[in-house]
């Protein structure tokens, strides 16, 4: 393309500081550098982590930054020692990575690359530390190593998925999230087996893609537990068939759950980031054969207690990290998923903003109106 190896700029969401309206702004991006693409961000959706680290609650304040990790794009131009992308290779940018080379990423049993590993508080690029966006000279943040809320970023390679060409981006940029990590939380840890019964905790898009992942495997039962009663008519679009809100009982929800069961459901799967839920999902499930997969992150203080007596009665727990995916091996075949009509994506979305007006899509989530709002970049 005629742009390789020249300063793009172009129009970015900047948050100039925590908890205040991203401000439409001129960027200069610069040209990728070794192990790195830059991409051309045609829709780009909005995830609650994006929120969470906007408003700067208990985490370290990085601004002025550009947030956003969930999209779909085009490789404008690719920099030294990439070998496995090319300019116009349609592909999603993914908050971790598959360097491919360290002990984790050669594991058949993990996903978490030494490399390439979620950090929140990393600003610059990996190769030099360096940020690839400026306005008038002075760096601006990136984050998670993706900052999708800008019409082109720069990206690891080791970060990028490249997808079937015929996938519509505006569709399947949800699944370098949310959607997998829900999704094979279900699939790929807890693994019910058809006729099984599954509980969720936790009834956001996570949650809501973990409830997908026991709909397509087959689960007789699926019970979603969340706070909030207004969620179980939506769910009931991904398979739930029950909905316990625990405020409604006087007595632990695990125990509920057991006594809806006949001793606990076969799979549980908690969404939330509550330790309490958490301690829930793992105490409800089945003496001898139940397992429970921890997808929520829990606050740094946090300390999980249950009587040892429940992991001597054969149940399982079990942790994952964005569903135990590999983000350039396994992410294509989600994508493919969809294209096969395995997967309903669709029903995750529920708002669509022009890129103009992406406060607007800040808004629907802060007032949970929404599971998932697409960003066209190019409105």
């Amino acid at each position: 393309m005629s742009t390789t190896g020249q300063v793009i700029r172009c129009k970015a969401a900047v948050a100039w500081e925590a908890g205040k309206p991203l401000v439409m702004e001129e960027v200069e991006v610069a040209p990728p550098q070794k192990h790195e693409v830059r991409i051309k961000i045609l829709f780009t959706s909005l995830c609650h982590t994006d929120v969470y680290f906007w408003e700067a609650k208990g985490q370290t304040p990085l601004f002025p930054r550009i947030f956003g990790h969930e999209a779909g794009g085009i490789v404008e131009s690719i920099g030294e020692g990439v070998t496995d992308l090319q300019p116009g290779d349609h592909v999603l940018p993914i908050f971790t990575g598959e360097c491919g080379d360290c002990p984790h990423c050669h594991s058949e049993e993990s996903n978490m690359c030494d490399l390439l590993r979620i950090n929140t508080d990393r600003v610059g690029m990996i190769h030099d530390g360096v940020s690839r966006f400026s306005i008038n000279g002075k760096p601006i943040h990136h984050f998670l190593g993706t900052s999708t809320f800008s019409e082109y970023t720069v990206v690891h390679s080791g970060q990028v998925a490249k997808i079937n060409p015929e996938a519509p981006l505006d569709k399947v940029c949800i699944v370098s999230c949310g959607l997998s990590t829900g999704l094979g939380a279900t699939l790929n840890v807890a693994k019910p087996k058809k006729g099984q019964s599954v509980a969720v905790f936790g009834l956001g898009a996570v949650g809501l893609a973990a409830c997908e992942g026991a709909r397509m495997s087959g689960a007789s039962r699926i019970i979603g537990v969340d706070l909030n009663p207004k969620r179980f008519e939506e769910a009931k679009k991904f398979g739930v068939t029950e909905f316990v809100n625990p405020r409604e009982h006087d007595k632990p929800v695990q125990q509920v759950i057991a006594e809806m069961t006949n001793g606990g459901v076969d799979r549980s799967v908690e969404c939330t980031g509550s330790v309490q839920a958490m301690i829930q999902a793992f105490e409800c499930v089945h003496d001898g054969w139940g397992v429970a997969v921890l997808v929520g992150v829990p606050s740094k203080d946090d300390a999980f207690k249950t009587h040892p007596m429940n992991f001597l009665n054969e149940r399982t727990l079990k942790g994952t990290f964005f569903g135990n995916y590999k983000p350039k091996t396994d992410i294509p075949g989600v994508v493919e998923m969809y294209m096969n009509k395995e997967l309903e994506i669709e029903k995750f979305i529920t708002h669509t903003v022009p890129f103009s007006e992406i406060n607007k899509a800040f808004d629907y989530m802060l007032k949970g109106e929404s599971i998932r709002c697409i960003i066209t970049m190019g409105a």
